[in-house]
């Protein structure tokens, strides 16, 4: 059933929430939409719609299901072919239960050029798929004349080439085009003129567009700018031009530009229209006249099929050539009467029966955020056409004969119509290796079973790994998962989702981390298995190390990501590209240590101080506690050993802790109160006492300035709903690291007000600590214990001693590893309430509940579209690297569905590295010694100058330096055996090594040179 209520269920949506935000959800969540054709490409979209949240979705079909959609529509199974279902019926089940909030209907009466268009007026998006062009024209014509107008989306695929066409009406509003959070600058400087100059902070590029608008606070001296709304025009990175400032105060100090979003126009034509004057978006800029071809190639194929009845013949030549006249005679309707391109129409002919799932992921994906963009008016629609094609695999296939195409009766009859029969093959014997099964990962899988990878009789293996178990909100995106699985492990449970999607498919799944302790599973020979690996991971880390073993292995690479609206897709073939590791993306900016602790300037700084504080007092310290407590038995032995002069690694920190631990509830509502004075009143009292609010630096200027904010001590409220907060989530978190246990009755407002009236708060005593204001000092390891804290923690610990406050249970506390997605545990409260009350005391900006638990959380926003068209995207470049295909042919892919922009780009070619005398290398070289028993460090060194021609001057394994002349001693070792240096285990038979080369001159860097993999042995072949 779908609830009517407007209550987000954030457990399922809150990745989605991040990238669409509460107004669009809602608005979705009221929409109408009505879907035509679910064939491959309308089960693609139904399926990203229905994740994403629409109230109701009609899927119309008047086709009964056949051994052919088996390979196209992974909702379609063997027993809807065998008892003749429609296909929406067949499929009306199975999308409906991936979300229980849509409500899914099925209609399968007749839609033709007769049909009463009426009944449309009830939805406020409408999506065509394997409908006529006349029939496309009348139904857009209809949508087009509403009031409102009905949003009109059509889509197809046919063979190697896809197309999608947008109306949204004469005009459509969007109130944000881009969905980026809107940007603060803090100001360093503004000029009195006209115009005036506004400069930011160094080092901090604005990154805003001339056209968008800006507006001011906290700005000292040119204040009237404080409030009002200016237009910029950009002069540099660094400063832009807001109008005439001349009559104005001077500027003094500080201030913040805030970007004002507006809302945009845009505006549509009909499809009557477009067809002659097509406005296209240009995904791949080395082939700017490829959309507008491929429109007049696809243009004819409409035109054949209205005039024969059908679709042209696989690999008929007749049909070819008639379709090559329609395309000439359709190139003359159009305003610019493009030049037709033969071979596209040739190929689109020759396809044009077949269908590629994967081409149906990527326009599907692309197609459903559309259908989100007209329901909610969030992000920039497409404007009008999108053509994605697979034309870069048709030079290999020109040689095949027209019998590699036709049909053969099974599930493969579409793809084997687009790539042939030796293409298929050589899928089904597929070794692949796919690492995590999450949002890509389910899609990959999808992908792969519709290809039939793994397939093969002889041959072929699909093996999986995921070390995850499945949470809910999984299940708004990863869409082999149903409510049943929470829990369950995901390789498990997308292994046996994919199985239903074809049984023929051999799997293997694991639940391992693929990283260097889980090398004797993933080792060499497990990698040379693979014809090609595939990751679907989440973190740069993890990418880093299974390219690197993708290189030493020769074994080809295809990655892939998303973040909300925006995906990537990279290929790496062996010998021809740059590896993933080749590119380094600039680090993370930390923020400074003396930011987070003394001088926070955004929302950012106060929420990671939070997460900080939670780290440390709830999971760090009691850790170290528990530690310390496993190595000294008890606490007599510690008293004894202090006492005799033993220093103690951390035992003034524990002996604190034991001395202050709280026994009840009522001690852990005052700990909290307490904590609340220290943080958010002496805190700001100290730092007002060490830099007083008129303090100037030495040039003069003032101490507390932009971005420096001055603190201000928070009087506590027990009625302030946040100050409660704090309270309560940090007395609960205290109870449950001392192992204090509470009840409701605790929790009531009475009990906890009753609590804190009889609090003794400590007054503040100002301290002559150095308050630590350089931005490139670290947080220190270690804080020095003075003589007197140690003689303090002697006596305390005599003192638990004596009062029986020692004894076993004592000496144990209950870490708490942090979970942002369970809303009962209060980790996301504390933050909460804690980044807010800090963000007030240094008057910044605060951030409610759910804008924080995804900073604290560092979650990734995610959506369901962009990860099926990245993964479509992937699959298609899967079927060029099985076909061993040259490099022109791949293509890496940046999209952002949100503005929306797709760029195909060729993979960068594999750099070649010159040592010397002619002597190269690239990533993908190795060297190869075989070695012997007795073979020394001399003799390796001797045989890698007499088969490569250079000798090495520095021979490293790994971090491990086995010979480097100018080290003392490292001249014997070149007498040493290889074994004895290297030490490798029974089982090993090789090592791979780093060399390098003496420079050609005196006091350069030694030239570097490729690994070498060294065999203790000869091998036998």
């Amino acid at each position: 059933m779908a609830a009517d209520s407007m209550e987000i269920d954030d457990a399922l949506y809150s990745r989605q929430r991040y990238v669409l935000g509460d107004t669009a959800m809602q608005k979705m969540a009221q929409s109408h939409v009505f879907l035509s054709g679910v064939g491959g490409l309308g089960v693609e979209i139904a399926k990203n719609i229905i994740l994403a949240g629409v109230k109701a979705l009609t899927v119309h079909d008047t086709k009964q299901c056949t051994k052919w959609d088996l390979g196209i529509n992974f909702f379609i199974h063997e027993d809807d072919i065998t008892s003749q279902r429609n296909r929406a019926e067949a499929t009306l089940h199975r999308i409906a239960e991936l979300n229980p909030y849509v409500h899914v209907a099925a209609s399968t009466v007749p839609l033709d050029e007769t049909t009463d268009l009426s009944f449309l007026k009830q939805y406020q998006c409408v999506i065509v798929t394997e409908v006529s062009l006349l029939l496309q024209k009348k139904i857009n014509d209809f949508c087009h004349t509403q009031q409102p107008p009905i949003k009109f989306i059509s889509a197809d695929v046919y063979g190697i080439c896809s197309r999608l066409f947008c109306d949204f009406g004469d005009e459509f509003e969007v109130l944000d085009t881009t969905g980026e959070e809107p940007k603060e600058i803090f100001i360093s400087n503004i000029t009195q003129s006209n115009p005036g100059i506004v400069t930011c902070l160094e080092n901090h590029p604005h990154r805003l567009e001339t056209g968008q608008f800006l507006t001011f606070r906290e700005v000292n001296g040119m204040t009237c700018l404080n409030g009002s709304t200016h237009q910029i025009t950009v002069v540099s990175p660094y400063s832009f031009s807001i109008g005439d400032t001349s009559d104005m105060e001077p500027y003094l100090h500080g201030g913040i530009a805030v970007q004002v979003k507006t809302p945009k126009m845009f505006y549509f034509e009909r499809l009557e229209k477009q067809i002659t004057n097509p406005l296209c978006l240009i995904v791949d800029f080395s082939k700017p006249e490829a959309p507008l071809q491929i429109h007049v190639a696809m243009l004819a194929l409409n035109h054949f099929e209205e005039n024969f009845g059908r679709r042209p013949n696989i690999g008929c030549l007749q049909d070819a050539e008639e379709m090559l006249k329609i395309a000439m005679s359709v190139s003359e309707t159009l305003e610019s009467k493009p030049q037709v391109n033969g071979d596209i129409v040739k190929w689109l002919s020759r396809t044009a029966q077949g269908f590629l799932a994967p081409l149906a992921a990527a326009v599907g994906g692309v197609a459903s955020q559309e259908v989100l963009k007209a329901v909610t008016g969030k992000f920039s629609p497409l404007q009008q056409w999108l053509y994605i094609d697979m034309l870069d695999i048709v030079t290999p296939l020109e040689k095949m004969g027209s019998e590699e195409f036709l049909p053969r009766g099974d599930m493969y009859d579409a793809l084997r119509a687009c790539i042939g029969d030796s293409l298929c093959q050589k899928l089904h014997d597929l070794n692949v290796f796919l690492v995590g099964c999450g949002a890509i990962g389910c899609e990959m899988l999808k992908n792969f079973a519709l290809l039939g990878v793994g397939t093969g009789q002889d041959k072929g293996l699909v093996t999986i790994t995921d070390p995850d178990l499945i949470e809910k909100s999984n299940l708004n995106r990863q869409f082999l998962f149903r409510p049943h699985h929470i829990q369950k492990p995901k390789s498990y449970t997308a292994a046996e989702a994919t199985l239903n999607i074809n049984p023929y498919l051999k799997i293997d799944s694991y639940i391992n981390k693929v990283c260097p302790a889980t090398e004797n599973t993933y080792s060499d020979e497990f990698y040379t298995k693979q014809d090609v690996i595939v990751t679907a991971l989440d973190n740069v880390e993890a990418r880093r190390y299974i390219d690197s073993r993708c290189v030493a292995n020769l074994r080809p690479l295809i990655d892939s990501g998303t973040m909300g609206t925006k995906g990537h897709t990279e290929v790496i073939v062996p010998h021809l590209t740059e590896s993933y590791n080749s590119h380094r993306d600039p680090p993370e900016e930390e923020i400074p240590f003396c930011t987070l602790k003394s001088f926070p300037a955004a929302i950012e700084h106060t929420i990671q101080w939070a997460r900080d504080k939670f780290e440390s007092s709830f999971s760090h310290k009691p850790s170290l506690f528990n530690k310390f407590w496993q190595t000294y038995s008890s606490a007599e032995e510690v008293l004894q050993r202090i006492k005799s002069g033993e220093s103690l690694e951390g035992c003034f920190h524990v002996i604190k802790t034991l001395s202050r631990r709280p026994r009840s509830w009522t001690q852990c509502v005052e700990l909290a109160r307490v904590k609340f004075e220290k943080y958010f009143s002496h805190k700001a009292l100290q730092l007002l006492h060490s830099f007083p609010l008129d303090t100037r630096l030495k040039d003069g200027s003032l101490f507390w300035q932009s971005p420096k904010r001055p603190p201000f001590p928070v009087k506590f409220e027990f009625n302030d709903p946040l100050h409660y907060s704090f309270i309560v989530s940090a007395a609960k978190l205290f109870a449950t690291v001392y192992c204090v246990p509470f009840t409701e009755q605790d929790l009531s407002e009475e009990t906890i007000l009753k609590i804190i009236s009889a609090v003794k708060v400590p007054e503040f005593r100002p301290s002559n600590k150095v308050v630590q204001t350089d931005e490139t000092a670290r947080k220190p390891d270690h804080i020095p214990v003075s003589s007197e804290d140690e003689r303090n923690a002697i006596f305390q610990l005599e003192k638990s001693i004596l009062s029986n406050e020692a004894l076993e249970n004592d000496l144990q506390m209950k870490p708490i590893s942090f979970e942002k997605d369970d809303d009962s545990n209060g980790h996301i409260d504390f933050i909460t309430a804690a980044s807010n009350l800090r963000a007030n005391m240094y008057n910044i900006k605060p951030a409610d509940r759910f804008k924080t638990k995804r900073i604290a959380g560092k979650i990734i926003p995610a959506i369901a579209t962009a990860t099926a068209a990245v993964s479509g995207l992937v699959a298609l470049e899967l079927i060029k690297v099985v076909g061993g295909y040259q490099a022109d042919a791949y293509k890496n892919c940046f999209l952002n569905l949100a503005i929306p922009i797709m760029v195909f780009t060729e993979t960068a070619e594999v750099r070649r590295t010159e040592i010397r005398n002619g002597i190269s290398f690239t990533i993908w070289d190795r060297w190869t010694i075989y070695g012997k028993e007795d073979f020394t460090l001399l003799d390796f060194i001797n045989a890698v100058r007499e088969k490569y021609g250079i000798e090495p001057t520095m021979v490293v394994q790994g971090v491990k330096m086995l010979y480097v002349p100018v080290m003392p001693g490292h001249n014997k070792r070149l007498k040493l055996t290889m074994q004895k240096l290297v030490k490798p285990s029974a089982d090993k038979k090789y090592v791979d090594l780093t060399v390098s080369f003496a420079p050609e001159t005196d006091g350069e860097e030694d030239l570097p040179g490729p690994p070498v993999r060294y065999y203790f042995v000869q091998e036998d072949n």
